[in-house]
């Protein structure tokens, strides 16, 4: 039985789908499928194929393609070009298959895209529309195609921040993912964001009253997440590549340049990070980015924890935001831990914002996304001042002419700060809730 080169290219393109899309993995693969007489020619094929270029793992059409442009093809496939063994290994069907670190969890187990679509009770259409598998590189401006809006939020440094509000279906849909399959996957000890029986405060608790405290940023976490870890992570779960896929998909998108070209010169952005949003990434405002932000930071929370250790710190993440602290033999070691944290983030993905790198010792205030640590929580004394007289004035002259941000449900919102104050002081939260409980709504 002779096999065209297509077909030969096609059923090639499935079986390194099938394995971790890094060029050592697609190695092994070749030379496993083609047979190791023909090692030199496999090896130039593979080299040939550039993949370090293809950060997100191609369509099986699209790797195809690239497999039988390279000038190393034929000779690697010459002996298997008449071998029918190679497409039935290639096409044998897909099969819901966990590493041994999820082999337990509860999921939905989903072979096909179309158990996919049946578990989310959608056509496969929909599920192909959704994910972006029919335009994925080309997005749309047109906003009644758009499966996001985009709002701008001023931040106190810098441009403004983009949210990418998923539109009510796509968000139903990852909101199903989080909650079905997302949030039954254990993230790492150090990750204090986004994770449910841990918060800000279980942060900030690990560093109170230490000698030294280094706080760190991740810029653009979200969207510098890299979508080669998504895709894996589904994989390891047991998803084959065509569900991996569409699951990577319907979490993640590409922003259209426009979206940044709208705004004025004072709030430009830069090409880095224009172009971070161009590709696929987790956009901040999808239930789903900040779980899966989580969880594909596990290598790196491994290797800032182990970090840590070696200089005699404790190490915590919330979200974007790294916390160091230790005592005075840790302060001594600041400037090493500095030196290999940038390394390993680079390595890891990801990019330290150096505005944002903050040394502080116990003899200057300490805080931790947004708590003073220095002997136990609190809140910064400037901001619980503005608190208490913004209390004071709704008091005595009525919360409407207090609200000058135009907070929507502004009552809601002043319980929700005094309950926070509660939390870190509770004598002077209930002085706070005394005021509160004065004020004539």
């Amino acid at each position: 039985m002779q096999t065209d080169r297509s077909t030969t290219a096609r059923a090639l393109a499935d079986t390194l789908l099938s394995v971790p899309w890094t060029s050592p993995d697609h190695l092994l693969v070749l030379e496993r499928v083609l047979g190791r007489k023909r090692r030199q020619a496999i090896r130039r094929l593979s080299a040939q194929l550039e993949i370090s270029s293809h950060p997100y793992p191609l369509s099986p059409a699209a790797l195809a393609a690239l497999l039988l442009a390279c000038p190393s093809f034929e000779a690697a496939t010459r002996d298997v070009l008449a071998a029918p063994w190679l497409l039935r290994q290639a096409l044998s069907p897909a099969l819901f298959q966990p590493a041994t670190r999820f082999a337990g969890l509860s999921i939905p187990r989903l072979a096909t895209p179309g158990d996919l679509a049946a578990w989310l009770d959608i056509s496969l259409d929909h599920l192909d529309w959704s994910a972006g598998t029919r335009r994925p590189f080309d997005p749309t401006m047109i906003p009644v195609l758009q499966h996001y809006s985009y709002i701008f939020i001023p931040k106190r440094q810098g441009p403004p921040r983009l949210i990418e509000s998923p539109k009510p279906r796509l968000k139903a849909i990852q909101r199903r993912i989080l909650n079905e399959i997302l949030a039954l996957i254990p993230v790492h000890p150090c990750a204090h964001g986004f994770v449910r029986g841990r918060s800000a405060l279980s942060g900030a608790q690990i560093h109170a009253g230490e000698k030294m405290i280094v706080a760190v940023d991740l810029a653009n976490f979200f969207p510098s997440t890299p979508m080669r870890r998504v895709h894996g992570l589904f994989r390891s779960l047991g998803y084959p590549w065509a569900v991996a896929r569409a699951l990577t998909g319907l979490a993640s998108t590409s922003t259209p340049e426009a979206v940044f070209q709208r705004r004025p010169k004072s709030e430009a952005h830069t090409f880095e990070t224009t172009k971070t949003f161009a590709a696929r990434h987790l956009p901040q405002g999808a239930p789903t980015s900040p779980a899966l932000a989580n969880l594909c930071a596990w290598p790196l929370d491994q290797r800032l924890s182990g970090l840590a250790a070696a200089v005699g710190a404790t190490y915590t993440r919330y979200a974007d935001d790294l916390t160091f602290s230790g005592d005075a033999h840790f302060a001594r070691q600041a400037s090493v831990l500095l030196r290999a944290l940038a390394d390993i983030t680079s390595e890891e993905g990801y990019r330290l914002n150096p505005s944002k790198t903050r040394r502080m010792s116990a003899f200057s205030r300490q805080t931790v996304t947004g708590i003073v640590v220095n002997d136990h929580l609190n809140m910064a004394r400037d901001e619980y001042d503005a608190l208490k007289a913004t209390l004071h004035n709704c008091k005595r002259f009525g919360p409407a002419g207090q609200n000058r941000q135009g907070v929507p449900d502004f009552r809601a919102h002043l319980d929700g700060r005094v309950g926070w104050v509660e939390q870190l002081n509770r004598e002077r939260g209930l002085k706070l809730r005394a005021i509160f409980a004065q004020i004539a709504w």
